[in-house]
């Protein structure tokens, strides 16, 4: 975008540095919310910065008062609930005002894990068996379903919930671990047949037009005989452990063939789930080269240097260039 606009960023409260309200000095740790706004600053707009608490009025109030041209919506949650991104989403909407990011009608299909597959399903787009468990319901395991099976929060993401005992082998340890997930989460569990190979994360950004960005993947040990199967919460977070295991993400080798049908499919997936301006969704691929849709995350991590960022940039996107298009996306949709 050329032309200066005013945008507020809106951000989850605790985010906001006690002492820098307004993300202007670099942190130990670079972190989304900085790395975004400060983009946007460099880039020549007036940016204003708006944390998101558990009171959805001031955020109304305020964007009332300032009327914005763009809000940069890098909320995750709402009063720490995950499954109310949704409704800020909504709230932007009916404030008529242009915002980036997928609407609620897209982070409600991705947020879910056993609608989205559900509903990938419908389109024969391969995802693993599973069943939901909500708390206080009977307890069964579909004769369909083939140990091991992976047992997870149906409405998390960023990996939270997963650790090493999610894969279980038996029904006395899924039975164990599903206890174990409505007691801490108390929500729905999702458990789903764990889907042995490569692990893939497809980062795409667009709306009418979709660029899939160059394939990442997290190289781990699959066969579980040296180290951890699952991108578990502290693989995904914890710099020590994957240095413990040797596990490191970086970027997939694959056959020209196979690369064109995981775009084709993620491009399909992109639209069906109703994402917006960015996304990214995780495969596995087997053995034969057939992949299976594990998760779809409509708001991944957007921070330099990570996750899209990264691939954007090896797909010769540099950061400053990829934040400026995510804002042109969402004002274009507005017009």
């Amino acid at each position: 975008m050329k032309r200066k606009l005013n945008i507020t960023a809106l951000v989850d409260k605790w985010t906001i540095p006690a002492n820098d309200p307004e993300f202007r000095e670099k942190p130990k740790e670079l972190t989304t919310e900085y790395s975004v706004i400060q983009t946007l600053r460099e880039l020549g707009h007036n940016v204003s910065v708006l944390g998101c608490k558990d009171d959805i009025t001031i955020v109304v109030t305020t964007l009332n008062e300032n009327k914005p041209d763009l809000v940069f919506n890098l909320t995750e949650a709402l009063d720490g609930n995950r499954c109310m991104d949704m409704n800020i989403a909504a709230v932007l909407e009916m404030l008529n005002i242009p915002f980036t990011g997928s609407g609620p009608a897209g982070l409600m299909l991705c947020r879910d894990k056993r609608l989205c597959k559900q509903l990938l399903t419908i389109h024969r787009i391969r995802v693993p068996g599973f069943v939901s468990v909500a708390p206080d319901q009977k307890i069964r395991v579909p004769k369909s379903l083939h140990y091991p099976l992976v047992v997870k929060p149906a409405f998390e993401d960023s990996s939270e919930g997963i650790s090493n005992a999610s894969l279980v082998n038996n029904e006395t340890a899924f039975f164990e671990r599903v206890k174990f997930v409505h007691e801490g989460w108390n929500q729905p569990v999702i458990a789903e047949e764990y889907i042995a190979g490569r692990e893939l994360y497809v980062g795409v950004i667009g709306n009418k037009h979709l660029t899939v960005l160059p394939i990442r993947e997290c190289f781990l040990d699959s066969d579980g005989t040296e180290g951890p199967r699952l991108t578990t919460y502290r693989v995904k977070w914890n710099a020590e452990y994957r240095k413990k295991w040797g596990i490191k993400f970086g970027f997939a080798k694959l056959d020209d063939a196979v690369i064109k049908n995981i775009e084709r499919t993620c491009k399909k997936v992109y639209r069906l789930l109703q994402i917006r301006d960015y996304g990214r969704i995780d495969i596995r691929l087997t053995p034969e080269n057939k992949f299976v849709f594990l998760e779809v995350n409509p708001n991944p991590d957007i921070a330099n240097g990570e996750e899209i960022a990264e691939a954007a940039e090896k797909a010769g996107i540099k950061y400053e260039k990829l934040i400026d298009h995510i804002i042109h996306l969402a004002m274009c949709r507005s017009q």
